[in-house]
């Protein structure tokens, strides 16, 4: 007896399909990272080249405006990672990604920009009662790796770091932001905050500026008894956390960001309710050469 072939089932093919297409997409996303390591270990090599061929090595950190981070393509945003208390057993939920709407951007000259959201949640599931604390939830931006170790940021030099931000949500909500810094300094877990105090309360853009030497030390979520000052030299990560639990606040949550920047006083810009913010004109130090 002839045994007649086996015609392939098209279900087969098609996960076998989707299998490939995965995996394509796997390769593309680890050459994309290993583009930008190597970019960001040219950069750092090519900068330091440069100062020690003019003998700059002795110069005193630029006092100059910088945009650190923005928020306005789909790399920026995936540069970043978020968490809640949803990751380990609570109920808020924590999203990040671009909102394109032109009616909110074109006022600020942007195609896009970042939207912080989600669901402040201050219960927790079943058989985590007492286990873990609730209410919060955050973002960060992700390590930097290059040949010549994770870069870090040098703050030294500047007053204050510059939110670029809209607030929106549930009115409730919106006192309960606030901006985190982690630095190199001898206790990793050690967290530098500062609330944010928004002055538009109508989904508008506004520039928030907050004094570096006004941040708080805190560790594992409670401030710290002995207040020491920043080490503002070697700032690891830069993130926005939302904190309802501390304040017994639940709701819906949104927080806008165009971009995070240092600056001095010269570079503040004062804008009344309603008025237009002008355009940024300094350049994003971290974006691709």
């Amino acid at each position: 007896m002839v045994k007649r072939g086996c015609t392939p089932n098209s279900h087969v093919i098609s996960l076998t399909s989707n299998a490939f297409s995965t995996f394509l997409q796997s390769i593309v996303m680890a050459q994309h990272r290993l583009s930008q390591y190597l970019n960001r270990s040219a950069q750092i090599f090519l900068t330091s080249a440069s100062k020690m061929i003019r003998m700059e090595g002795a110069n005193p950190v630029s006092r100059a405006p910088k945009v650190l981070f923005s928020f306005n393509s789909p790399e920026e945003v995936q540069g970043f990672a978020t968490g809640c208390d949803g990751d380990i057993g609570g109920l808020s939920t924590t999203h990040l990604d671009l909102e394109t709407s032109s009616k909110i951007n074109e006022s600020i000259g942007r195609t896009a920009t970042g939207r912080f959201w989600g669901e402040m949640r201050l219960g927790v599931k079943p058989g985590m009662e007492g286990k873990i604390r609730s209410g919060y939830a955050g973002l960060r931006n992700k390590k930097r790796p290059t040949l010549f170790g994770n870069i870090t940021e040098d703050v030294s030099m500047h007053a204050y770091l510059a939110l670029r931000v809209r607030v929106g949500g549930d009115p409730k909500t919106r006192n309960s932001f606030f901006a985190n810094i982690q630095t190199n300094g001898p206790m990793s877990s050690d967290l530098w905050q500062h609330r944010i105090y928004f002055q538009r309360h109508d989904n508008s853009w506004e520039d928030v500026y907050l004094p570096f030497e006004n941040f708080v030390r805190t560790n594992s979520g409670e401030l710290s008894e002995n207040q020491i000052a920043m080490a503002r030299d070697g700032i690891r990560s830069i993130g926005i956390s939302i904190l309802g639990g501390n304040s017994g606040i639940s709701g819906h949550y949104e927080l806008g960001i165009d971009s995070i920047r240092i600056v001095n006083e010269e570079d503040v810009i004062r804008t009344s309710p309603g008025e237009k913010l002008p355009p940024l004109e300094y350049h994003n130090v971290n974006q691709e050469p």
